[in-house]
């Protein structure tokens, strides 16, 4: 049975079909949709199994302030040479009058070069070192000019030994250069898309015809919710990471800096799985790492044995936190979503089995202020519009919020998402430096208020009768 694809992923299978592979920006460009829809069209692609979706990191240099300055005035170290008498030395007290500004960073790296000579309170010019008419740091100063190039683009004019010793000969010299990074997703047609063909039409449907009454099948309404905070992800520009229901201890509680004595690590709270362990859990340094932050945090010696249990996950922070263990990125924005277990008592709003999302934002300059505006943002367009934040405590994050939003039926604020900064004790350990935003909660508990339920077990009665009469847009 062939699959029903959206227009949106006909769009994009048509012109991949030309180019075999493209760029999210390239995509909006080749079919003129936006690129919130191209990002929701990759995504629907891949989760069928038509689209690979891959990720590159492209980095692009430009002239911070003094490289700009030297763009217009020169290198540092060309300024002291015209001052420096060729067949004499000159008091440094007086060369410093002739160019009172940047005078130390002049000297510094005209020694560096070796055109200068300081002995005392004197300065002459090398005998045997003489300045280049043109360095080659000048030569790439001017091709940047005002403008921003690739690292491809750089290579290609100067080549990589030329630019590797350009850029680290510039990178020390403070506000010279500023490099920053931009994510590509680059996607490609599996075998099984390249043979869709997107412009098949039906035949004539005759509207008169009599038809049998049935219930059309439709997607549950707990899934409907599902579906819907992944394309808020999506559209916010995250990328989905996948994990193992089955984790590890050490990824569970230990890498977030969780004590092996914790109530959470019980058996009436967590499900263990019986006679299995883990063999290895992580790298030795990241397992020498956790286990010191453990002794100087809590005070005990770390057993590597308990961090080797398995578990059935009872959030997908294990999910993430090992995701940025294992790549560091410098920059990020992704999210996990899928089953978790916890040892409860079922009860009217409380399951032992139900979905979480968790949204990971790493960046150097991200503040507590940024997830708060990314959870409005997130709630905004899930339909929820009155929300406030309150101050609470999470094991491995701080500083700790609480959402909570207003239920308009109950006529009072409900508990949601829990927020909030990743101690350094869970990222430093794992060779993380920047700071790492995080927010998650369940997902049923969203699904409640969008449909006006007040038992969560209610989703799983399979009642055919509220199921066939949920309105689907809340």
């Amino acid at each position: 049975m062939s699959q029903v694809l959206h227009p949106i992923e006909k769009q994009i299978i048509k012109s991949l079909k030309e180019t075999k592979s493209s760029t999210t920006e390239k995509l909006v460009e080749s079919t003129k949709l936006s690129i919130d829809q191209i990002r929701r069209g990759m995504e629907w692609l891949k989760l069928k199994g038509l689209a690979e979706v891959t990720e590159s990191n492209e980095f692009f240099y430009d002239l911070g302030k003094n490289g700009l300055d030297a763009l217009d005035h020169g290198l540092h170290e060309r300024h002291c040479i015209p001052h420096i008498p060729k067949d004499t030395s000159i008091q440094i007290s007086t060369l410093q009058k002739e160019i009172p500004l940047n005078f130390g960073l002049s000297i510094k790296y005209a020694k560096q070069r070796d055109w200068i000579i300081t002995d005392g309170n004197e300065i002459s010019l090398s005998s045997t070192t003489q300045p280049a008419p043109e360095l080659p740091e000048e030569k790439f100063i001017k091709f940047l000019g005002k403008d921003k190039f690739s690292l491809k683009e750089i290579e290609k004019n100067f080549g990589k030994d030329t630019t590797n010793y350009v850029l680290k000969s510039l990178d020390d010299r403070p506000e010279f250069l500023n490099k920053s990074k931009i994510t590509i997703k680059t996607i490609t047609l599996s075998e099984k898309a390249k043979n869709i063909d997107v412009e098949a039409s039906t035949g004539a449907i005759d509207v008169e015809a009599k038809v049998p009454l049935t219930h059309a099948a439709r997607i549950h309404p707990l899934k409907e919710t599902i579906n819907e905070i992944r394309e808020i992800f999506v559209s916010l520009g995250f990328s989905e990471v996948l994990g193992n229901l089955a984790q590890s201890s050490f990824w569970n509680f230990d890498a977030l800096f969780t004590p092996q004595d914790h109530p959470a690590r019980e058996m009436q709270d967590t499900f263990y799985i019986k006679d299995m362990k883990a063999g290895k859990v992580a790298s030795s340094q990241q397992i020498n790492n956790v286990s010191r932050s453990h002794k100087l945090g809590w005070g005990y010696n770390w057993n590597i044995s308990e961090s080797q249990r398995m578990v059935l996950r009872t959030h997908t922070t294990c999910v993430t936190i090992k995701h940025l263990a294992d790549n560091k990125p410098e920059e990020a924005r992704i999210f996990s979503l899928g089953r978790v277990f916890r040892n409860e008592k079922v009860s009217y709003k409380h399951l032992a089995e139900f979905n979480q999302v968790e949204g990971i934002v790493i960046g150097k300059n991200v503040t507590l202020r940024d997830l708060m505006g990314l959870q409005e943002e997130f709630y905004r367009r899930i339909g929820l519009t009155k929300i406030k934040f309150w101050p609470t405590f999470f094991p491995y994050t701080e500083p700790s919020l609480q959402s909570m939003v207003y239920n308009e039926r109950l006529g009072k604020w409900i508990e949601l998402f829990g927020m909030g900064i990743f101690r350094p004790e869970v990222t430093k350990p794992l060779g993380i430096s920047k700071p790492v935003l995080a927010w998650g909660g369940g997902i049923e508990r969203i699904a409640m208020l969008k449909y006006g339920i007040d038992d969560v077990r209610e989703f799983y009665n399979n009642n055919l009768n509220w199921l066939r009469s949920a309105t689907k847009c809340q």
